[in-house]
């Protein structure tokens, strides 16, 4: 058995989104037992979708942890010893009085700091709230592409092509999940290299010989499943590097991966 070839079918993105039947289940089953590469792979496909789903994760304001920690620091106040003797009831009535000063002095300071704790809680639980909408929408994001992959896959038009590295970028891979009939295209990037920030990646559709644009995308960790451009009919799919915002032909010298389609068979 070739493992590369296996692992490039798509069967690892398959499994672990649930989009594959259960015979294909029970084969990667079975084969993880006794190749350790589709182990890996399944793990490191896994992680690239937790961090996909934590992308939009932001950490708390630093005045937060401030504000915590001012607020059950415990307030220490020193009081230098008197080294004269009280002689009189004179002094007697100033250290009443200093008593009654320092008694409404520490209840200032414990109502500053209950006022101080109440706030830091108050911002913490925004920032969880706010938090938990931003992960709750990138779930809905994700099962919604999900969704929308378990229906194209289990059509029997869905042509999975695997796209590998030219001359120019042997190792750069991908996958393309195309739909013939309904023209849905979606692209799972396996290896692609990031780009400075005026460049990205263009997909391509070759159609007798001409390319047809669809779409642009970056190649960072957080995004592994992309909905490009439709297109109903295509030979070959490539992707080459343009300026950012896409080109309207595809520079030939920068592409960077291809795969045929049944079409061209």
């Amino acid at each position: 058995m070739n493992v590369k070839e296996y692992i490039s079918s798509g069967i690892i993105e398959s499994y672990v989104m649930g989009l594959a039947n259960e015979s294909e289940r029970t084969e990667f089953e079975q084969l993880c037992t006794q190749y350790p590469e589709l182990v890996a792979a399944r793990r490191e496909f896994e992680e690239r979708l937790e961090h996909h789903a934590f992308e939009n994760a932001v950490p708390p304001p630093s005045m937060v942890k401030v504000k915590v920690m001012d607020s059950i620091s415990p307030k220490i106040i020193n009081m230098e010893n008197s080294k004269a003797p009280v002689r009189s009831s004179g002094g007697l009535r100033f250290v009443a009085a200093a008593s009654v000063i320092l008694l409404i002095g520490l209840a200032w300071f414990s109502y500053q700091s209950h006022n101080k704790q109440d706030e830091a809680l108050q911002e913490l639980k925004n920032t969880n709230l706010a938090l938990k909408e931003k992960l709750d929408t990138t779930q809905n994001i994700l099962n919604k592409i999900v969704a929308e992959q378990k229906d194209v896959v289990s059509n029997p038009n869905v042509t999975v092509v695997n796209m590998v590295g030219t001359q120019t970028a042997p190792k750069s891979s991908a996958n393309i999940y195309w739909d013939s009939t309904s023209s849905n295209v979606f692209l799972v990037v396996k290896n692609m290299p990031k780009l400075p920030s005026d460049q990205q990646y263009q997909l391509w559709a070759l159609i007798d010989n001409k390319p047809k644009d669809l779409g642009v995308f970056d190649a960072t960790d957080d995004k592994v499943i992309l909905k490009m451009k439709n297109t109903q009919k295509a030979q070959a799919f490539a992707i080459t590097i343009e300026q950012k915002g896409g080109s309207p032909s595809p520079t030939l010298q920068k592409m960077q991966s291809l795969g045929k389609t049944r079409q061209s068979q």
